[in-house]
């Protein structure tokens, strides 16, 4: 249950820094915040106490396996967010060497 509650504290954490930094890198952080924790959440939720790993063993031994479509989702989810996280910071980047500030007010004038 703590690490539920710690997940929902971390993405919050993340959404507070997405909706009042004004520092376009802050905001880069809290998007990769928030998507640490959506992996961390969907990681949870296929979690069993003392379930094993669902790879090939003996057919007459009976196991109780873990759910392998969260696990599934949570690697599709990390290369999509590294791939985000890139675009985002090459984004800020370009805008950086335009404008020669990472801050948004600044940016709109």
């Amino acid at each position: 249950m703590i690490v539920f509650v710690s997940c929902i504290i971390l993405f919050l954490i993340g959404l507070y820094a997405v909706v009042t930094k004004r520092n376009l890198i802050k905001i880069a952080i809290g998007f990769a915040l928030i998507e640490y924790a959506i992996n961390l959440f969907f990681a949870l939720v296929g979690f069993k106490r003392g379930a094993l790993a669902p790879i090939i063993t003996r057919l007459d031994t009976p196991h109780n396996f873990v759910d392998p479509i969260p696990q599934a989702l949570v690697l599709t989810a990390i290369v999509i967010a590294l791939g985000t996280t890139a675009l985002m910071l090459t984004i800020i980047l370009r805008i950086y060497s335009r404008y020669k500030t990472f801050d948004i007010a600044e940016i709109k004038k």
